[in-house]
């Protein structure tokens, strides 16, 4: 049986174009392809990470992202303030089983995961 890799997780929104300087900034990333107004592609990290990209569509975020990126990072604190000083914002502080982790809304609002790493 052939076997599949994640290249992209994409993420529906209004406007890539606005949505893509944020994401950008958050991971450290460049944009990688864009396709009109429709579609922006980021950097991967590495390469055979994982990379986002952004699908315009018209309808607006409703509910809770039924699926959404984990982001590991070195600074909890320092991470979420940045998120929320650029538009994003701060939904719940966890601190389950010796993880710590923040959720975070990007400024159109969708879900990720700020995860403390285990080192730090």
């Amino acid at each position: 049986m052939a076997r599949a890799r994640i290249v992209h997780v994409m993420i529906d929104c209004h406007d890539p174009g606005h949505l893509v300087p944020f994401w950008c900034g958050l991971l450290g990333a460049g944009v990688a392809a864009e396709f009109g107004e429709a579609f922006v592609f980021l950097t991967a990290p590495s390469p055979d990470g994982v990379a986002v990209g952004f699908q315009r569509v018209p309808e607006g975020k409703v509910v809770k992202n039924r699926v959404h990126p984990d982001l590991e990072v070195d600074d909890l604190e320092g991470v979420t303030a940045w998120v929320t000083a650029n538009g994003g914002a701060l939904v719940a502080e966890r601190d389950e089983g010796g993880a710590r982790w923040n959720v975070v809304a990007d400024p159109e609002g969708n879900e990720l995961c700020l995860v403390q790493t285990r080192s730090s």
